[in-house]
């Protein structure tokens, strides 16, 4: 190499070595992998029991009519037949504090619902929401007009 092109190679790194350390001093942009939040699925397993499902059960009932109801059970024990678990569980993707459980145990006795178990309750008659009006509103496009008309 000549004299020349070793200045020449020399300038340019006294001329990068402040520009690379002054970059390093940018708070800001160490900052922006702190700021990023990635978007997360909801997480849903198992068999939604709601409260209405639950209060169609009734005593007496066979496996099938129980199975028609709430599906199909997500643990069925080869050492207790006599019981159906139905778990439920929903993680929110961006706010996992709001994580919801839900467990129903169904007990039967010679093919017959006996008992159920668990967090979900049966609502009674009067206690199930009804339904909402809907919220669909018709609008006459020549009344609208007329008056845009006169």
């Amino acid at each position: 190499m000549s004299f020349a092109s070793l200045a020449t190679v020399r300038r340019s790194c006294i001329a990068l070595i402040p520009l690379l350390a002054g970059c390093s001093s940018v708070p800001s942009a160490l900052d922006v992998t702190s700021r990023l939040n990635p978007f997360r699925i909801d997480i849903r397993q198992g068999n939604l029991v709601t409260q209405e499902m639950a209060a169609q059960l009734k005593a007496g009932m066979t496996r099938d009519q129980v199975r028609f109801v709430l599906g199909t059970p997500m643990l069925s024990d080869v050492f207790h037949p006599d019981r159906w678990d139905y778990l439920y569980y929903h993680r929110p993707g961006n706010s996992p504090e709001d994580t919801q459980q839900r467990r129903l145990i169904v007990y039967f006795e010679n093919d017959r619902l006996v008992s159920l178990g668990g967090d979900v309750v049966a609502a009674e008659a009067g206690e199930l929401e009804q339904p909402e009006a809907p919220r669909t509103r018709t609008i006459d496009l020549r009344e609208v007009a007329a008056p845009a008309e006169r």
